[in-house]
């Protein structure tokens, strides 16, 4: 039969997408986190895999969904957040700019699943669908089996909700509250995240006016979390902004690694960290390690690391700094504390084996 024959759109499409198979998900399942650590897997965007050596599985913001896939009538949605906050009516040209490293639905197991907030590149239908319909469970803190839960803020519940994800499942959580999970006690803290308080429930015609409005509690709309581990300590600021406020949460508690969203705002836009917020936001967290993330995923937002790792070196020894970058890759993975000194992230190169077998060459000389 011919091989051309036989191709279609939808067989190109099941046998390209996603692009990486299953094969992060066979590392995730198979890796055994060592004892006093905890093992990270940088999913896109913000969303992180999070396992322990108790065998706890959480995923804090995992996103399965694309940005602009046709140019549409050009225009934005009137009443879109960054619509409302800059006045813009052309179309945002955000492109989905990395591959997608993960099959949702292949996984067989996590304990929790979390959101920070309710954009829609931090939240997915596909996982909360495959967790509800595979009927997957953990166990809470007496050992008893329970469904697995699902934790963030008031308006990420609300979207759950909609979905189809039962209410009893939900966990609705605003700063102070704690909860633990195995080996994993979970700290909701205050968000920063400024674009998340434009945003509103309707767009069109009969979008909601903000003008000349109090601002809506950020707590029911987004939350930071920080998350104690066997391994450390791990502040995870979703898509928060800037704020001297992080200087309070340094004090409050001992932060290991901190993430921070990174981008390369458009004139007229504030969305994202800078080069120096990541920095600021590290030496107002006090944290070992800081790592940005999100600069990766969308096309108009993109920035380059290494403007952080110049303005680093410029100004370590000067503010004695007492943290350090790391910059990732997405599907990689990251141990800590045993890759606490890591500053670059590279994909394992392979060939390790090499010449331990018989070659199949004419002459040594071909080499």
């Amino acid at each position: 039969m011919s091989k051309v024959s036989d191709m279609t759109r939808e067989s190109w499409i099941m046998n390209t997408f996603p692009e990486w198979g299953t094969w992060l998900v066979e590392e995730i399942e198979g890796y055994e986190v060592p004892q006093g650590q905890v093992a990270m897997w940088w999913l896109g965007c913000t969303g992180i895999w999070f396992k322990t050596p108790g065998g706890a599985n959480l995923t804090v913001d995992l996103w399965c969904g694309n940005g602009k896939r046709t140019h549409g009538n050009g225009k934005m949605a009137v009443g879109h957040q960054m619509a409302n906050m800059c006045g813009c009516r052309n179309m945002q040209p955000n492109l989905r700019n990395v591959p997608f490293v993960i099959d949702p639905f292949a996984f067989k197991h996590v304990d929790a699943v979390l959101a920070t907030h309710y954009h829609q590149d931090h939240m997915s239908a596909e996982w909360a669908a495959h967790v509800i319909q595979s009927g997957m469970t953990t166990t809470d803190e007496d050992g008893r089996d329970i469904p697995v839960p699902f934790i963030g803020p008031k308006k990420s519940v609300e979207t759950w909700i909609k979905w189809g994800v039962p209410a009893e499942r939900c966990r609705t959580v605003v700063p102070g509250d704690v909860i633990k999970i195995k080996d994993i006690e979970i700290i909701a803290l205050d968000s920063f995240d400024r674009t998340c308080i434009v945003t509103t429930d309707s767009t069109g015609p009969d979008r909601e006016e903000l003008t000349g409005k109090c601002p809506t509690d950020m707590d029911e709309k987004a939350v930071n979390y920080l998350l104690k581990t066997p391994g450390g300590n791990i502040y995870h600021s979703g898509d928060s902004h800037f704020s001297i406020y992080f200087a309070k949460h340094g004090k409050d508690y001992d932060i290991d690694v901190a993430f921070g969203s990174f981008g390369e705002n458009p004139i007229g836009m504030q969305d994202k960290m800078t080069s120096i917020d990541i920095l600021r936001m590290a030496e107002n967290l006090r944290c070992k390690v800081v790592c940005p993330i999100h600069w990766d995923v969308w096309s108009n937002f993109q920035a380059d690391c290494d403007e952080i790792k110049l303005i680093y070196d410029f100004k370590k020894d000067r503010n004695e700094y007492g943290f350090h970058p790391f910059f990732w890759q997405v599907g990689g993975r990251y141990v800590y504390p045993q890759d606490k000194d890591k500053i670059y992230y590279h994909h394992r190169r392979g060939f390790e084996d090499c010449f331990e077998h018989p070659q199949n060459i004419p002459f040594r000389s071909c080499l």
